[in-house]
């Protein structure tokens, strides 16, 4: 009779409690991961402003977000790719291609040199997501692929490396790269509207919740009927569009189609989009996080160069410590949210 009485009791109690406590753990390690890079990056500016008179100043703060912008907008496509559980090597490559296709393109005007690489390196990244897709082929191979495919282009077009293109001063084009408004640079505001928008259709849109779908559980997004294929070739064209128009903006930005650019740059944008709290295995992730990545590299970046005495090779040792950190934190706390 004791028991009978006792258990209940014993049950109540720990239902009226342990679900608050794990109610309380889940959402801190949700927070941890959502906002954890973005007081990150306070600290980091807050110590950098107090150790360096220079770096507070407006043309320090100027070039840091120039710099920020052309990467920032191939970290956006490269969010939506991760998001699906998907990976996507070819944005070096594109954003080389698409500078040179857009300085070339120049001499006929804004239009053609913005449409071209948009186009042609839309259309790269159209194929990765149809043979993704379609034939299920792994898109760390399909992208490796492609990306040795662009470099290939680029070299074609200039004539091995030889040739560079340049941009008429003074054009519509360049100015699109080298004039403020409100003192801070068009490409800046480019790349603020652009994750407005990306923001925007992740999170309110239908597309959006089939990316989070895809990348959560393919074979349940499926049987929801959620359309995979479309999503990831979707995905992967946004990514080649959006390095397209990176390579552009740059172009227009130093006048001319620099051909040994975009070296590496696919695992910066890698490291930001992780780095910004978005799971490498797919299904969650935040836009906003991947700009406080890309933002927070630039500054570790800009700190070194502020010591002076370190030189560049420092910048990626710090930026893959601090991304092997991230990625455990992350592997722990979703865990942790499992367990919850």
């Amino acid at each position: 009779m004791t028991t009978d009485v006792d258990i209940p009791a014993r049950a109540k109690h720990t239902a009226d409690e342990e679900p608050a406590g794990a109610g309380r753990s889940e959402r801190f390690s949700a927070l941890a991961q959502q906002h954890g890079a973005l007081v990150t990056l306070a600290v980091a500016m807050i110590a950098a402003s107090l150790s360096f008179d220079t770096f507070l100043t407006g043309d320090n703060l100027e070039n840091m977000a120039l710099s920020s912008a052309f990467l920032a907008v191939v970290a956006l496509g490269m969010t939506f790719v991760i998001i699906t559980g998907g990976i996507d090597l070819s944005v070096g490559s594109l954003f080389a291609l698409g500078g040179v296709l857009a300085a070339w393109a120049s001499q006929y005007g804004a239009v053609a040199a913005l449409l071209l690489p948009l186009a042609v390196c839309g259309l790269i990244g159209l194929v990765n997501g149809l043979l993704i897709a379609r034939s299920r082929l792994a898109p760390f191979i399909v992208t490796l692929a492609s990306m040795l495919g662009a470099r290939g282009i680029l070299l074609s077009v200039t004539d091995e490396g030889s040739k560079t293109y340049l941009v008429e001063k003074g054009s519509f084009f360049a100015r699109i790269g080298q004039d403020s408004l409100l003192g801070v640079g068009v490409p800046v505001w480019i790349t603020v509207a652009l994750f407005v928008l990306g923001a925007v259709v992740l999170r309110r849109t239908r597309f959006g919740q089939y990316v989070y779908a895809v990348g959560g559980n393919e074979d349940a997004a499926a049987l929801m009927g959620a359309p995979v294929a479309r999503t990831k070739i979707s995905v992967y064209t946004l990514s080649g569009l959006c390095a397209g128009l990176a390579g552009a903006l740059n172009a227009a930005w130093l006048a001319s189609g620099v051909t040994i650019l975009g070296s590496g740059m696919e695992l910066e944008a890698i490291s930001a989009v992780v780095i910004g709290g978005t799971l490498l295995t797919g299904g969650f992730g935040f836009i906003s996080g991947s700009l406080v990545g890309v933002l927070l590299l630039k500054v570790i970046q800009n700190v070194i160069n502020q010591i002076g005495s370190l030189d560049s090779a420092y910048q990626q040792v710090v930026s893959g410590a601090f991304l092997a950190v991230v990625v455990i934190a992350q592997t722990w706390l979703g865990r942790r949210r499992r367990v919850l």
